[in-house]
């Protein structure tokens, strides 16, 4: 045969020409896959460490960073928790528009009347149940302390109670501007226990440092609190960045702090992931400790969904956006493709102006129908408005649920064209 005819030394040579073209084309794939990781994805994790030592807050980025920092000051992840004030607020705590009667306690029945109250009083905001037979009647009050939800679709209110954290009863929903049982909750019941364990709390504010490793714990440093989604979710702690530029010893190359720009493309969709992936999936580290630009797979691992062929919508973008064709032949598509993270989010059809960025509008079947005229909103008809399972509240025997966008881009044939 004819590899009889090599000698030993030829053939070693062939065997190492073999193990160098395997090794680089192995290279070549890992490197475009969603699991790759570049050095410039690593950050220094002795600097981006969760112990919460080094935040600083939005307020400190404003100085240099005005244009980015006013603008993300009005968006819905900025305001995705805050403190409960007169600017946070949102309902009516006025008399007459203040109560939500779920069962008229006036007239005895074999189940006790219950209805909520919201007030504002001695400078602060309150939460009321009331429940019993005519007039024996039982009350608890708790002081409304923070609010999760930036109140695009509507707000959740919680309260401290010593060191531990806790969800009340009542909600507001700004679709028709009333108050709801909080999502979840039993109706007809006044529960004021449901612990707010760090899981719920990664993705509605920055940093809150939990005071037990117990994944479901409630229970913080309460000044260790910082609201919202901020700079610093995707930056990194700022507090060695600043101190560089008040010293003067910054370089154009700032190792104290990310530019998530500069992370590879799926370690850009990772750090959207951490909030916008859905909720099946198990942590592997506690909360917090997620640094960006590391794979979020050290992180958490996934669990298979009961739904996986068509997953819920709620925190799902990702995972939904992953299934697109636009997104799967595309080399550079991210999140940032569409959103602008620093500036408030655009009304949906307004988003149709990224569609045409990459597809002709008379390609479109619809367009034979209703022209040029099309062009004004791809995403009713390609990213449909879908009812979530997860965001959904029974209130007085009324269902209240929460519609949002599918970031599943495909033709949806039930969908209205306009």
């Amino acid at each position: 045969m004819f590899g009889s005819k090599l000698t030993s030394r030829t053939r070693i040579f062939l065997l190492l020409c073999f193990v160098a073209l395997l090794y680089v084309a192995t290279k070549a794939v890992w490197a475009a896959s969603p699991h790759a990781v570049t050095q410039t994805d690593i950050p220094n994790e002795t600097k981006y460490g969760a112990d919460g030592s080094k935040y600083v807050g939005d307020a400190a980025c404003l100085s240099c960073h005005q244009k980015q920092g006013l603008s993300y000051l009005h968006t819905a992840h900025h305001l995705t928790s805050q403190v409960a004030n007169k600017d946070s607020m949102l309902g009516s705590f006025q008399d007459g528009s203040n109560v939500l009667m779920i069962a008229d306690p006036v007239h005895a029945t074999a189940q006790p009347g219950l209805f909520f109250k919201m007030e504002k009083k001695d400078g602060g905001y309150y939460e009321t149940a009331v429940t019993g037979w005519g007039t024996d009647l039982q009350s608890r009050t708790e002081k409304i302390d923070l609010i999760t939800g930036s109140g695009v679709r509507g707000m959740t209110y919680l309260y401290w109670q010593g060191d531990r954290l806790f969800e009340l009863p009542m909600s507001y929903w700004k679709d028709g501007h009333q108050w709801i049982n909080s999502p979840g909750y039993e109706d007809g019941s006044a529960n004021f226990s449901r612990p707010i364990n760090p899981g719920c709390l990664e993705c509605h504010a920055t940093y809150i440092k939990p005071l037990s490793s117990d994944p479901v714990t409630n229970s913080y440093d309460r000044d260790s609190l910082i609201t919202g989604t901020a700079c610093e979710t995707c930056h990194g702690p700022g507090a060695d960045h600043i101190a560089k530029q008040k010293s003067g010893t910054a370089t154009s190359v700032d190792q104290a702090i990310l530019n998530p720009a500069k992370f590879s493309r799926y370690r850009q969709v990772d750090l959207c992931a951490l909030c916008h992936n859905g909720i099946q999936r198990e942590a592997l580290a506690p909360a917090f400790s997620y640094v960006p630009g590391r794979p979020l797979s050290d992180y958490f691992r996934p669990i298979a969904s009961e739904a996986a062929d068509h997953p819920d919508v709620h925190g799902n973008q990702v995972g939904l956006l992953e299934r697109s064709r636009c997104y799967r032949e595309s080399q550079t598509m991210t999140c940032s493709t569409c959103h602008d993270v620093h500036a408030p989010e655009r009304a949906a059809a307004a988003y149709s102006d990224r569609c045409l960025t990459c597809h002709k509008w008379q390609s479109c079947g619809a367009a034979k129908t209703i022209g040029e005229k099309i062009k004004a909103n791809c995403i009713d008809c390609h990213m449909s408005l879908e009812a979530t399972n997860v965001i959904v509240s029974e209130t007085a025997g009324k269902e209240v649920r929460a519609t949002m966008r599918n970031h599943w881009i495909k033709i949806y044939t039930t969908a209205h064209v306009p």
